[in-house]
């Protein structure tokens, strides 16, 4: 193989750059990793960001991790939300339910969300990552970006003072809401706070509360609450403040307590991580530019009302590994990548409403019921589709809008199949291939490389109807159809190429 020249650009170290090792970027690395790309994550800072952050792994979340080989560990690493407890003038007023599970929602293995500090879930993420064999650099700070038609060549310097160049195929920029891939890459970001009230929000340890209730205290000044953090000995404090700014330390933290709930300051015998922060919306124009391509807060910023924000970056990670990897490995074309942004920034659009709405809500007393069965039956975002996507092709004829559709997720039902039953559809999609399901009818031969499943009874089979379904790696349905000629047809359409290995 002939030497590289000046003329003729060095190869790619590594097939995807990912920029920052939050949830989401750490997601996405584990996605490809596991898919056999060549995977390298720079961090600005020096270790893991620390902090229990976003503490609340929502349904579809946890089926993802479940998938990316990590969900024992975060099972294993938090618990159930503990209900709520309400004080007022330092006495126990009652408890309730912050979140009611939705009996109407799509049937998951997980019906309720899960508390785990971030800090513990980006251990899990990173452990995973390296054992699939990622590699990550600490203290590598992104300082400039250019992009030909072949690759995207980054500049990081790091504490030091040093420089260095990475080359990569593609570039993922998850490094948050001050992004600096989105702003070399000259991406616009519109939004507004939307008169949001700041807030502060601090892992702290404190004497004189019990760990079996998340403690609320409503105030006229802001609502002040302590969530015991799983695994830990310590609580996560949250507070909405009066005013633009809010110098936050262990001592403010302390006066905070003090002066919001029945607890002395000295009850405050430990003041971690701390934060203050300005909630706000915004979108990204755009996800995609050229080899550049943006996920997580890095493309949509939420309060963080309902759990949101974590969740709908990890699914971003979800949603992009697959059509990474696929055009990675010449098995698609790069417009494959143009689904990314047509499906993800509609769904991110739809969770920026949902999140400020439910800040602006909080978390009162009053109508609790009905408060705890609406979060029930929005937060757990196992009804996101891609119904309207390019990617979603269903030609039955017959179906009504309620019924299970090419783009939906598939349901994850019980399901006989001709290697015996099954306790979930699930079990039957982990991997990096697409799958068929030919449900009460014979698959037919494809040259395409893919995994087949013929489904002769069960609850999945009620629930889909006769015909084939071609599922996506991340287990949505891009195909329905009872005519075998449609799965060649759509494979060709999206540009897949057969046979390719």
């Amino acid at each position: 193989m002939p030497h590289p020249t000046p003329e003729s650009p060095r190869p790619p170290a590594v097939d995807v750059l990912v920029v920052g090792a939050g949830p989401t970027g750490l997601a996405l690395a584990c996605d490809l990793a596991g898919r056999g790309v060549r995977t390298h994550v720079v961090e600005a800072a020096e270790r893991l960001p620390a902090g229990s952050r976003g503490k609340s792994l929502q349904s579809r979340t946890l089926e993802v991790f479940d998938d990316l080989g990590v969900g024992d560990a975060v099972h294993a690493a938090g618990s159930l939300f503990p209900p709520m407890q309400t004080w007022r003038d330092g006495e126990r007023e009652g408890e309730w339910q912050l979140i009611e599970p939705d009996p109407d929602a799509p049937v998951s293995r997980h019906p309720r969300p899960w508390l785990v500090p971030q800090w513990r879930t980006l251990e899990i993420l990173r452990d995973r990552f390296l054992e699939l064999g990622g590699t990550l650099e600490y203290g590598a700070r992104l300082s400039g970006l250019t992009q030909s038609d072949a690759q995207v060549t980054a500049e990081v310097t790091h504490p030091d003072g040093g420089r260095r160049r990475l080359s990569a195929r593609y570039l993922v920029g998850a490094d948050g809401g001050h992004s600096t891939v989105r702003e070399s890459s000259g991406i616009a970001m519109k939004g507004d706070d939307g008169g949001l009230r700041s807030a502060v929000v601090a892992d702290v340890r404190v004497r004189g509360l019990d760990r079996g209730h998340w403690h609320i205290w409503p105030d006229p000044a802001g609502e002040l609450l302590m969530c015991p953090l799983p695994g830990t000995a310590d609580f996560q404090l949250n507070a909405k403040i009066t005013g633009e700014e809010f110098a936050a330390a262990p001592e403010t933290v302390r006066d905070l307590v003090a002066a919001r709930t029945h607890l002395p300051p000295q009850a405050v015998t430990q003041v971690g991580w701390y934060s203050f922060y300005r909630p706000r919306t915004a979108l990204a124009e755009r996800f995609r530019q050229g080899r550049v391509l943006l996920a997580g807060d890095a493309a949509h910023l939420h309060p963080p009302g309902g759990g949101q924000g974590l969740n709908i970056g990890v699914q971003d990670a979800y949603n992009l590994g697959w059509k990474l990897a696929l055009v990675v490995g010449a098995r698609a074309p790069d417009a494959l990548l143009d689904s990314y942004e047509a499906e993800r920034r509609a769904a991110a659009a739809d969770v920026l409403d949902l999140s400020t709405r439910l800040y602006r809500a909080g978390r009162e007393t009053r109508d609790a019921g009905e408060q705890a069965r609406y979060r029930g039956r929005v937060c757990h975002l196992l009804s996101v589709h891609y119904r309207d996507s390019d990617l979603s092709t269903d030609t039955r004829t017959g179906r009504s809008p309620a019924d299970v559709r090419a783009g939906d997720r598939a349901p994850d039902l019980p399901c006989v199949t001709t290697d015996g039953p099954h306790d979930g559809l699930f079990d039957l999609l982990r991997g990096p291939e697409f799958t068929l399901l030919a449900v009460d009818c014979t698959p037919p031969a494809t040259a395409w490389r893919v995994r087949t499943h013929q489904v002769t009874g069960g609850p999945l089979a009620e629930a889909l109807g006769t015909g084939l379904f071609l599922i996506r790696p991340d287990n949505h349905i891009g195909l329905a159809t009872v005519d075998p000629g449609d799965l060649e047809r759509y494979v060709t359409r999206i540009g897949l190429r057969a046979g390719v290995s």
